[in-house]
């Protein structure tokens, strides 16, 4: 008895356990090859987590920050941006994949040139195409990638432009391992660059599931130091009541995208903590321009006189979203708030149908998902106030549910005619609305969901970009504004909160305005 008390006070104290951080999300990620799709969903799986960019937008002070790169200059032209990069910066180790090297300038080259060149081996691998960097008009704007030495990065633009810095903080423009990148060509599988990544991120990649679950365990060798918390886990949870219930059963440490109702009954739970801050996004109906008879303005201008915008707000979003009366939120510097919205109009509705040549009203869809965001929160119910409004003018809307990856692809394509959406900016330029919503380029990347390319519109928003001074820049948007909302190419809906409801325990987590997530420095208090 003496001898096994004596080896139990001798023993090395046992390894504390191992932490889990569990986040209830709302759907799958498309994949996790980020430059290949453009929703929020995917991005939070694969780019906040397991990349990074040459640089990062810092949510809370408003600017561009290192990344990947610890310094860059431009050039007094605008043309010539030079990234210094930082030594020593691993790439994940998985069963998949070893590094032999360091991150280096091949890494970014690979990154850019495989979205840029039409004849680079990996440009055909995206079956999805390279939608942002598509829309962003990336190819045409730069005209070199090169490598001065191993860590330094130089881009030629063949024009100034004002958002390309932090255009470089988007999650498209993650930097991959071309190491890796080469394994996979050579082996014959370049395919599973989008199911088995690699990055330089946080938190290395383990298993996935669809619909049910995405694992990951922290990068040991991140060089912002390893995340408080051993391994992260997305439960993958579409019902927002679900996710509510399972945080409050500690099933779950973090849930995104609660309904406003939830986050109500959050309040007077003691086991519960809620974040949030004005999301830096816009709800809002696409109307397809290129489907008769929604090609003509005077139909989409009735839709959107017909709908009752006040009461849609307080049904789906009680309360805790203000109504979006143009493309981007309020606070957005070259906001142009003289000019007005459409007030609910009937009568004047129903004329402008007349005028159209359509009194007796016509026949359409409302595409909307099956599951709620934090863009919309009550699909069903949002679909079903719209539909009822419209008959009161004639049009009679039939309502189609469709999973979200399927609408995403489906609604790239223009096959919708209206289309409930959201859109988040991703650093608080208001070209990061304009330019992916409504360049004739976004038309052939899909990302354009009112499918409108007008030659004027297009140019106010390409000459914006071409001009440093904020002052003018504000005044060829305030005119593309003005465009956008004469010819009403969306129905818009809400600014919302953006919530999410964690345990008592989370510590380091915050709400982020574009819908970004960082886990990096949560912890869970014992």
């Amino acid at each position: 008895m003496r001898f096994a008390l004596l080896a139990l006070l001798l023993a090395p104290p046992l390894a504390s356990a191992a932490t889990t951080l569990s986040v209830c999300t709302e759907a799958s990620p498309e994949g996790f090859d980020v430059v290949q799709y453009n929703s929020l969903t995917t991005t939070n799986a694969s780019a906040d987590v397991l990349m990074n960019r040459l640089v990062e937008f810092d949510a809370a002070r408003g600017e561009v920050v290192p990344g990947l790169a610890q310094s860059w200059t431009i050039s007094a032209d605008g043309l010539t941006y030079d990234f210094q990069l930082r030594e020593g910066v691993k790439f994940h180790r998985t069963d998949y994949f070893s590094p032999g090297r360091a991150l280096d300038a091949d890494d970014v080259l690979f990154s850019f040139q495989r979205m840029l060149d039409p004849a680079h081996p990996w440009h055909k691998v995206a079956k999805s195409g390279f939608p942002h960097a598509q829309s962003m008009q990336l190819p045409a704007l730069v005209r070199a990638v090169e490598k001065v030495d191993a860590h330094h990065v130089r881009f030629s633009l063949n024009h100034p432009d004002a958002t390309f810095l932090p255009m470089l903080s988007m999650g498209f423009a993650s930097i991959y391992s071309a190491e890796y990148a080469a394994q996979l060509m050579k082996a014959g599988t370049p395919e599973k660059l989008n199911a088995q990544p690699v990055g330089s991120g946080p938190f290395v990649f383990r298993r996935f599931q669809k619909d049910a679950v995405v694992r990951y365990a922290a990068n040991p060798d991140y060089f912002g130091g390893k995340p408080a918390v051993d391994n992260l886990v997305f439960a993958i949870t579409p019902d927002a009541g679900v996710r509510l219930q399972k945080v409050r059963n500690g099933e779950c440490q973090i849930a995104l995208s609660p309904k406003p109702l939830d986050v109500e009954s959050a309040r007077g739970d003691a086991k519960l903590k809620i974040e949030q801050t004005p999301a830096f996004m816009t709800a809002f109906v696409g109307i397809n321009s290129e489907h008769a008879p929604l090609d003509k303005p005077q139909v989409r201008q009735a839709i959107n006189l017909a709908f009752d915008k006040r009461s849609y707000l307080q049904a789906v979003f009680g309360g805790s979203a203000i109504a979006a009366e143009g493309v981007y939120p309020p606070n957005t510097w070259s906001y142009a708030r003289d000019i007005p919205g459409y007030p609910q109009d009937i009568a004047k509705a129903k004329a402008l149908l007349a005028e159209a040549g359509l009194k007796d009203g016509f026949k359409t869809t409302i595409w909307t998902r099956p599951s709620g965001s934090l863009l919309n929160p009550n699909p069903s119910q949002g679909a079903q106030m719209l539909q009822a409004d419209l008959a009161k003018i004639g049009i009679q809307a039939q309502i189609q549910v469709i999973e979200w990856g399927e609408l995403i692809r489906r609604a790239k394509a223009g096959e919708h005619d209206l289309l409930f959406m959201g859109w988040a900016g991703d650093n608080g330029d208001p070209d990061n609305f304009l330019t992916p919503q409504f360049a004739c380029a976004s038309v052939k990347s899909g990302l354009n969901f009112a499918r409108y390319c007008d030659a004027k519109l297009d140019g106010l928003i390409s000459q914006a970009k071409g001009v440093a001074d904020q002052g003018k820049r504000s005044e060829l948007y305030h005119q593309a504004q003005q465009i956008i909302h004469d010819q009403a190419l969306w129905l818009p809906l809400a600014h919302p909160t953006a919530f999410a409801l964690t345990r008592k325990e989370v510590s380091g987590y915050a709400v982020n305005p574009f819908g970004r997530q960082d886990f990096a420095k949560v912890s869970l208090q014992r």
